[in-house]
C-alpha cells in the first residue's frame, strides 16, 4: 500500500546558497535604485538649461531622468541578476566541496572498506574538524571491529579446546573398555568439563555486563573486599602468597555483585600471574569523590604495549598456557569484565607494569553515578536496541521530493520582475512618463 503522506520537498544545499547570493546581489541592487531614486526626487521639477543653451535643443525634466534612470537601472539589476546566479553556483560549488568528499567517503565505508579516510588538506575550517571527526569514527569502528574479529576466533579456539581434549579422552576409554584407565579417564574428563562451563559462565558474565542495567545502592567497600579476599584465600594460600589487605571505611553507589566479581577477578588475577611465595597487596582508600581500588603482584615483567591489551577477552598476562608456576589456568576474560564493571560504574582502569616485575592496577568508582550513571548504564546496555529502531525508521521514512532544477531561477527571476513592476507602478503614480525612442 503507498503511503499516503505527503512529502516535502526540498532543495539541495548548493541550489539555497545560489539563490541567497543572487538575492543578495538583487536586493543590494535594487537598494541603490531606490537610493538613487530618492536623491532625483530633490532635483527642481521645470526644465533644466545648461549655461549655454545652444549646446542642446530639448531640456530635460526630472520625470524624463527619473525615467532614464529607472530604465539604466533595470539593465543592471537583470545582469546583476544573471551573474548572481552563474557566480553563487560557482562559488556555492566551491563551499560545499568538502561535503562532497564526505560523502563519497561514507559511501565508499558503507560499501565495506573501512580503510578509507577523508583527510581534508589544506583546510582549517569547520568542514575540516568534521572530516577529522570522521576520521577519528573510523578509526574507532576500525579498532572495535578488529577487537570484535579476534574476540571471535579466540572465543572459538578456546570454546574449540575443551571439546577437543574430551572427544580425545573418551576415544581412548572407549579403545580399551573396562580398563583401569577409566576412572583416571573420567576424572580428567570431568575436569575438561569443568573448564568448558566455567568458560561458558565466564563469557555470559562479560555479556550480563553489557546488557545489564545496574543497580545503584550504597556499599561499603571494605566489607566487599574481605568477602573477595575471603573467596581467592584458600588459591591464594596454596601458592604460598598471603593477601595483603588495607582498607578504610568507604561507600560508594553500585552494584554490589559486580564490585565484588570486580574484586575477586582482581585478586585471580593476581594471585594466578605471581611468583610462588611473591606479594600481594590490594589497598582501598576514598573521599566524598569516590574510592580507590589499587591492586598490586609480584610477577615477570611485562611490555607496557601488551598490558594495554589486557582488557582484550581472552588475552592472558603468560599467553595461552597456565598461569605462573602451575597456577590454575584462567580463561582470559578476568580484566575484560573487570573493565566493563568499571565502564558501568562511571569509573576508570588504570594499568601498568611495575619496574621489578608484576602488575599495578587501580581501579576508581565515583561514589555516586547519581541519574547520569544510570542512564549511562541503560545506552550502554540497550545500544544496540536503539540504533536497530534507528535504521528501522529511517528505512521507513518516506524519502523527501526534489524540487524541478528549473523551480528556484524561474522563481528568483520572479521575484524581480515584481519588484520591478511595483516601481513602475511607484513611478507611473508619481507622474513619471517614459519617452519612447
Amino acid at each position: 500500500m503507498a503511503d499516503a503522506r505527503a512529502a516535502p520537498y526540498r532543495t539541495s544545499a548548493r541550489w539555497r546558497l545560489t539563490l541567497s547570493y543572487a538575492a543578495f546581489l538583487l536586493i543590494a541592487g535594487m537598494g541603490t535604485l531606490v537610493g538613487v531614486y530618492v536623491v532625483l526626487r530633490y532635483v527642481p521639477d521645470y526644465p533644466l538649461m545648461p549655461a549655454d543653451p545652444s549646446q542642446t535643443n530639448d531640456p530635460a525634466t526630472r520625470g524624463e531622468i527619473l525615467a532614464a534612470v529607472v530604465r539604466s537601472s533595470l539593465y543592471v539589476l537583470a545582469t546583476l541578476l544573471a551573474i548572481g546566479l552563474a557566480g553563487g553556483w560557482w562559488l556555492a560549488g566551491r563551499v560545499l566541496r568538502p561535503l562532497d568528499e564526505l560523502h563519497r567517503a561514507a559511501r565508499i565505508v558503507a560499501a565495506g572498506d573501512l580503510d578509507h579516510r577523508v583527510r581534508l588538506q589544506g583546510r582549517r575550517d569547520e568542514f575540516a574538524e568534521v572530516a577529522d571527526g570522521f576520521d577519528l569514527m573510523l578509526d574507532r569502528l576500525g579498532d572495535a571491529f578488529a577487537a570484535q574479529e579476534r574476540f571471535s576466533a579466540n572465543a572459538a579456539h578456546e570454546l574449540r579446546t575443551p571439546l577437543t581434549v574430551s572427544r580425545t579422552i573418551l576415544d581412548v576409554a572407549l579403545a580399551d573398555p573396562g580398563g583401569a584407565a577409566d576412572r583416571q579417564a573420567l576424572e580428567r574428563l570431568s575436569q575438561t568439563t569443568d573448564r568448558a562451563i566455567g568458560l561458558t559462565e565466564a563469557l555470559l558474565r562479560l555479556a550480563d555486563v553489557n546488557e545489564l542495567t545496574t543497580r545503584h545502592e550504597p556499599i561499603d567497600v571494605a566489607d566487599v573486599v574481605q568477602q573477595a579476599a575471603s573467596t581467592v584465600g584458600d588459591e591464594a594460600a596454596e601458592r604460598g602468597i598471603e593477601i595483603d589487605v588495607a582498607s578504610a571505611p568507604t561507600t560508594v553507589a553500585g552494584d554490589p555483585t559486580l564490585l565484588r566479581q570486580l574484586l575477586v577477578n582482581l585478586l585471580q588475577n593476581g594471585v594466578r600471574y605471581n611468583r610462588p611465595g611473591g606479594e600481594l597487596s590490594l589497598r582501598v582508600d576514598g573521599d566524598e569523590r569516590g574510592a580507590r581500588i589499587e591492586l598490586q603482584n609480584d610477577g615477570d615483567r611485562l611490555d607496557p604495549e601488551r598490558v594495554a591489551r589486557f582488557t582484550e577477552p581472552y588475552l592472558r598476562g603468560a599467553g595461552r598456557t597456565a598461569g605462573s608456576g602451575g597456577a590454575p589456568r584462567g580463561h582470559g576474560l578476568g580484566l575484560a569484565l573487570v573493565a566493563r564493571i568499571v565502564a558501568v560504574h562511571r569509573g576508570r582502569l588504570t594499568l601498568e607494569p611495575r619496574p621489578a616485575g608484576g602488575l599495578r592496577v587501580l581501579v576508581e568508582i565515583p561514589a555516586d553515578p547519581g541519574r547520569g550513571g544510570e542512564q549511562a548504564a541503560t545506552t550502554h546496555a540497550h545500544w544496540r536496541v536503539a540504533r536497530r529502531s534507528a535504521v528501522r525508521a529511517d528505512a521507513e521514512r518516506v524519502p523527501p521530493k526534489r524540487a524541478p532544477r528549473w523551480l528556484l531561477p524561474v522563481a528568483a527571476i520572479t521575484i524581480a520582475l515584481g519588484v520591478a513592476a511595483a516601481l513602475f507602478v511607484l513611478l507611473w503614480w508619481d507622474g513619471v512618463t517614459f519617452p519612447t525612442p
